[in-house]
């Protein structure tokens, strides 16, 4: 039986994405976050999925709603 799972390289790129139209650093974006710059270098890279907390602060920090980062995470992934 197939199991989805969530690919880690289509979230960090979302991430990224919206971090770069946001025009904030991952030094700056991981700072309003509380979360390291090295992890959120992780998750942009694929290298780590981000828990819904971190989630929840890298998109409070971006001024984007999760629910959005969530969405174009989703059209990524042709879900």
């Amino acid at each position: 039986m197939y199991t989805p799972t969530l690919d880690p390289i289509v979230v960090g790129r979302v991430i990224a994405a919206f971090r770069n139209k946001s025009g904030v650093s991952q030094e700056v974006l991981s700072g309003l976050a509380d979360i390291g710059r090295s992890h959120l270098s992780a998750i942009e890279r694929g290298e780590r999925k981000p828990t819904l907390e971190t989630l929840f602060r890298v998109c409070n920090a971006m001024g984007v709603k999760m629910s959005t980062v969530v969405t174009a995470i989703e059209r990524e992934l042709g879900e």
